[in-house]
């Protein structure tokens, strides 16, 4: 059975069994209401645009008295969204709809895709949640859910990575149940194939999981624009089992590209490694229940040319290697003090005592 394949299968018999993930426009059939929702979580998190979407749904029920609605009114209920070229575009598209589909929203992904304020995304939700037509949705989480599963670290916002990734998600893609999949991808990537802390240890797809197998969690999905970011916090986790430690080479799109480093998590802001966090990020990613931490050490930082990386390293003992890095390099201390690592993890193995 072929990787997408067995993607396919364990990702709707999850959806099946265990997405749990509740949203007032999930399962919804009218074009309409999916567009609404569509637009209004463009740039706003699902808790936010929750409140919003219902106001819009009770005060303009369908698309044509949206389309009668004065301008004040929409932005009133808009108010405090931000963005508000997108409400601009609600009512050029409503009245567009009205006039010239009879208030009838299109059916067809090309009409779709043409509607101001719809871009590729939109219309593949919007035709695939309505009318089960089979285009594939591709935003964040389907970028990092396909990024790790199939382990692929060209960069996702890269013409080539924009390319590739928009092929397997249509290649993956159940054509007969477009809307259902969709969905579920999305859910998916948002509760258990998470940003920060991924579910891994319960994840239906650790078995053929590239990123899992080879360690790689934690740096996929890449971005080629990631030298916008001012500030990085950087968490290595010198694993240690016998005398031997984890390591591993970064990957091309990043700074430090084919330099060593450590088990690395990657956070928005400074982390603070307590004993709930430290036990919740094994657990969850690496199904380590026993270890010792041997030293946290005290963040540090290096100046680069567009960004500024601090950075902490974190020595952990642990019984024994866990499944998901078994096939990577683990290597004795004598030999890793002779590989390449980044100026920040040079200087600490350089004062660092076995």
């Amino acid at each position: 059975m072929t990787t997408s394949k067995k993607f396919r299968t364990a990702l709707l018999q999850w959806n099946k069994l265990d997405n749990k993930r509740q949203m007032p426009w999930k399962g919804e059939k009218d074009p309409y209401k999916i567009w609404l929702s569509e637009i209004i979580l463009q740039q706003t998190r699902v808790e936010q645009g929750w409140a919003y979407y219902e106001r819009f749904i009770e005060r303009f029920p369908t698309v044509q008295q949206l389309a009668a609605a004065r301008d004040e009114q929409a932005f009133k209920l808009w108010e405090g969204l931000g963005y508000y070229n997108r409400c601009k575009n609600l009512l050029f598209t409503a009245r567009y709809i009205t006039e010239n589909y009879n208030g009838r929203f299109p059916d067809s992904y090309p009409d779709i895709v043409a509607l101001k304020g719809v871009g590729p995304y939109t219309a593949a939700a919007i035709a695939s949640f309505a009318f089960n037509l089979p285009y594939a949705v591709l935003d964040g989480n389907v970028f990092r859910v396909l990024s790790r599963v199939f382990g692929i670290d060209i960069p996702i916002d890269s013409t080539q990575g924009k390319t590739l990734f928009a092929e397997l998600a249509q290649e993956t893609l159940d054509d007969t149940r477009a809307g259902e999949f969709n969905q579920a991808i999305m859910d998916f990537g948002a509760t258990v194939c998470k940003p920060l802390a991924p579910l891994c240890t319960v994840c239906p797809m650790r078995h053929f999981c590239e990123a899992y197998r080879h360690g790689n969690v934690n740096v996929l999905p890449v971005k080629q624009k990631v030298l916008q970011k001012k500030t990085r916090w950087f968490s290595w986790f010198v694993l240690r089992v016998n005398d031997k430690m984890f390591i591993r080479k970064r990957g091309s799109g990043d700074i430090w590209e084919n330099l060593h480093e450590f088990y690395l998590v990657e956070t928005p802001a400074q982390p603070h490694w307590n004993k709930q966090e430290l036990d919740t990020l094994l657990k969850n990613q690496l199904a380590v229940n026993n270890y010792e931490l041997e030293n946290a050490g005290p963040v540090t930082s290096q100046q680069l040319t567009h960004q500024t990386i601090k950075a902490q390293v974190l020595t952990l003992r642990l019984p024994e290697i866990p499944e998901s890095l078994r096939e990577k390099e683990w290597l004795p201390y004598r030999k890793v003090s002779q590989l390449a690592f980044p100026k920040l993890l040079s200087q600490w193995l350089a004062g660092w005592k076995l």
